[in-house]
């Protein structure tokens, strides 16, 4: 396979996810685009160093995104429990005490 098939497999999951982040109008499906396009960022790292390059630079990044993706995933779902707790909905735009 070449470099360009897994730039093409990256942007598409990155388009799939700035789709989802649009489109959906619920915080769960918002985290998940946002997970889709830090595994795009990460399939380009990887495929950037197994083409470009002889260390370990980019599983590096790779690894340093995924620990960042898992510290998020478990922070926003804190809050997306504490919102639901507090608003009886995951919809980011009934979210909004502080307008009063």
């Amino acid at each position: 396979m070449s470099l360009g098939a897994f730039v093409a497999v990256s942007a598409a999951l990155f388009a799939l996810g700035i789709v989802c982040i649009v489109v959906r109008r619920n915080i769960l499906y918002v985290l998940m685009g946002i997970e889709m396009i830090l595994n795009a960022a990460n399939i380009n790292f990887v495929a950037f160093n197994r083409f470009n390059g002889d260390g370990l630079d980019g599983r590096m990044f790779a690894v340093f995104v995924i620990i960042l993706a898992a510290a998020e995933a478990a922070v926003a779902l804190a809050i997306v429990l504490n919102v639901f707790h507090l608003f009886d909905s995951v919809k980011p735009s009934d979210a909004d005490l502080l307008r009063e």
